[in-house]
Formats: structure tokens, sequence, C-alpha cells
């Protein structure tokens, strides 16, 4: 098997994959989107809402901020975000302020909700770091191949922020290769 990387940016990663199958090519691309942990906003304490919104709507749209994720973080990791803003007024995701110094939003130029005058958004949002397996809002990137001839793949790997595309590739074949490693222990 052979991996060419054809394209390799901080938004994206283009490569080939030569020597394989549809099974394999595509438990690549199901790691990638399903088992690669990265931090995001679960849940959401709210202080202040005077705006016209209810406060599950904007606890989604917090949750589905991308968040930069360190690539030591793991499953015990938590990290708060506050915001407090008064309008008139659109909020933005640059408002987020994170607890951890190492840890921030990936985009900054989301908007949350636009505030009229007077009205008051005050929250604290919890980061935890999960898989999309547990929910679609912990994916780290968009993820698909083509065919491009016999036994070879050409796969597009577009990262929402949260992780270099590289990064989610390595971390994507060393579960294939650890899970791998544990089968073939069970066998002898």
């Amino acid at each position: 098997m052979k991996l060419t990387v054809i394209e390799n940016n901080e938004n994206a990663i283009r490569f080939t994959l030569d020597g394989t199958n549809f099974s394999f090519a595509n438990a690549l691309r199901r790691q990638m989107i399903n088992n690669i942990g990265c931090l995001a906003i679960d849940s959401v304490t709210f202080y202040e809402n005077s705006s016209a919104m209810f406060d599950e709507y904007i606890a989604h749209r917090v949750g589905l901020v991308p968040i930069r994720t360190p690539h030591d973080y793991g499953d015990k990791d938590e990290v708060v975000f506050s915001l407090s803003a008064q309008g008139p007024g659109i909020v933005y995701s640059k408002e987020l302020a994170s607890t951890s110094n190492g840890v921030h939003v990936a985009n900054e130029k989301i908007p949350i909700i636009k505030l009229a005058d007077g009205q008051r958004l005050k929250i604290d949002g919890k980061a935890v770091f999960k898989t999309a397996a547990n929910r679609s809002k912990f994916q780290p990137a968009l993820v698909t191949y083509n065919v491009t001839g016999d036994n070879k793949f050409e796969f597009y790997v577009e990262t929402f922020g949260q992780m270099p595309p590289l990064e989610i590739l390595k971390k994507a074949l060393n579960i294939i290769s650890t899970s791998l490693k544990e089968i073939n222990k069970e066998i002898k």
C-alpha cells in the first residue's frame, strides 16, 4: 500500500492511496469522521439572556463553533468558555473567551446572535473532548474519496478547524494500526 500526498495546507489535505480496496478506504474514511476526538462546547450555563432567542437555540449555536484542540488533549480534558455581550450588535465566536491559553475558537467570524439595543447575553460554555460517535459536533473534518483506478483511491480531507488535516489522517491511521495489533495479540 502506498500513500502519496498531493496537497497539504492548514485547511485540507488531498492524497492518493494505492494498493488497497474499498473496505480499507472506507474504514480509513470512517475513522477520520467518527473516531478522532476533539473539543466542542457541550453544556451551556445561562446567567443572563434578554435576547429574543431561546436559551436552547443559543446553546446549539455555541456548541457548533469549532474549538482548536491541542494534539495532547484527551477524554478527561475540559475547558470553559465565557461570553458577556450587550447590544446593539452581532455577537461573534471571537467573543468566546477560553480559560485555557492553548485552546481557542477555530474561526472567530461565526455569528452567534444579533442583540438589539439594551439586550444582554452572559453565558459559560463547557467544552469537552469526545468523538463524532457521540455527537456530530465532535466531527473534526469532512472526508471524501473517489476511485481513480484499480485499487487506487483519492482522498480529500477538509478540516473544520479543530486540528490540522494531516494530524487527522495520522490519528486515524494510528487508530487502525493499534486496533489491528490488539486483534493480532488475541489470535496468538
